[in-house]
């Protein structure tokens, strides 16, 4: 586990040249849901280092890749719904979906489309809610709140940790500082790009400190996903290519491995009661969304308008046939998988 600063900073480093981006579960409200913090308020928070001590920084990555399908079947007037499915990425290994959506980006005509299944990451982290501007939350009887922070927040968490005048680790319980999440609004999507380090260090209070001792720290990586078995791995490749086909999400097919939020499992499954669900898709203008309830960890926020992990680059010459179409991409998976 990384214990200093430096070490901190000789790893997020190397990360940049290498050009990579008991389960203690809570009540309902384990996870502070700033995303519903009011426009032109903050809170205030103290991030603590992850109880996982093989884990180098006091954040956990996770990657999904939203599919999307056209409804349910068998329900006519169901609308569009996404399901998340993990990104193997996470685990150190190869992802089926991303190995596919990669080649895309050669052609600008799929990009777009590229884009739409690449992989969006979120960092799992835990702390202290020093000053909460939601008048509705309540802490729970552990104190210790869990965070999924988008890519944009992040971004600015880890460029302080790089600022040589910055001498102690932020979640160093006696000289740690606090993080001052801030919302506003641009384009009309939720902004945080003002969110920022407190410049004053600060100890942890004795009631923090007790909380601590009391219930520990978080295993942040027990809240991913878990690893998909070679079973899930075919049913999500198989999940991709029905999305791009422009199918309805199958219940029976696919209903006891990954299933949007509210389709229950098939009868008869050996389903999980928590099985993978998704999270709605966001859209604009950035209302206050309504926490979930806390059957899974996927909450919802407001993702920044940009593609939240760099894609490919495609090229800028214009095809002269225009977009292609679903079918045509879906040809184009299946003609390079006989081939394999």
């Amino acid at each position: 586990m990384a214990t200093s600063l430096a070490e901190i900073r000789a790893k997020l480093q190397a990360q940049e040249n290498r050009g990579q981006g008991g389960s203690q579960q809570q009540g309902d409200n384990a996870i502070y849901a700033h995303w519903n913090i009011p426009e032109g308020t903050s809170a205030r928070v103290r991030f603590l280092p992850d109880g996982n001590t093989k884990n180098d920084f006091f954040w956990a990555e996770r990657l999904m890749i939203n599919l999307t399908f056209a409804g349910v079947k068998g329900q006519p007037d169901s609308k569009p719904v996404t399901v998340q499915v993990p990104c193997v990425e996470m685990y150190g290994e190869a992802c089926p979906v991303l190995a596919e959506v990669r080649t895309w980006f050669k052609d600008p005509s799929l990009e777009e489309m590229g884009r739409k299944y690449w992989k969006k990451k979120s960092y799992l982290f835990q702390g202290f809610v020093r000053e909460n501007p939601l008048a509705d939350d309540q802490t729970p009887s552990n104190p210790i709140r869990r965070f999924i922070i988008s890519p944009q927040i992040f971004n600015l968490v880890k460029a302080a940790l790089m600022d040589p005048e910055l001498e102690n680790l932020p979640t160093d319980y006696q000289g740690g500082l606090d993080f001052t999440i801030s919302k506003t609004s641009k384009g009309g999507y939720a902004d945080y790009s003002t969110s920022k380090w407190s410049r004053k260090e600060s100890a942890l209070t004795s009631d923090e400190a007790t909380a601590i001792e009391s219930h520990g720290l978080y295993n942040l990586s027990e809240f991913l996903p878990k690893k998909p078995s070679d079973v899930e791995l075919k049913v999500i490749k198989e999940m991709f290519e029905a999305s791009v086909d422009g199918q309805a999400y199958d219940t029976e097919r696919w209903g006891a491995y990954y299933r949007p939020r509210g389709v229950s499992a098939p009868a008869g499954s050996s389903a999980p009661a928590a099985a993978p669900v998704a999270a709605p898709v966001a859209q604009a203008p950035a209302a206050p969304v309504a926490a979930p309830v806390a059957e899974d960890e996927d909450v919802p926020f407001t993702p920044d308008p940009v593609v939240e992990d760099a894609a490919p680059t495609a090229p800028v010459a214009t095809p002269a046939g225009g977009g292609q179409r679903a079918e045509d991409i879906l040809a184009m998976i299946r003609n390079r998988q006989n081939k394999a």
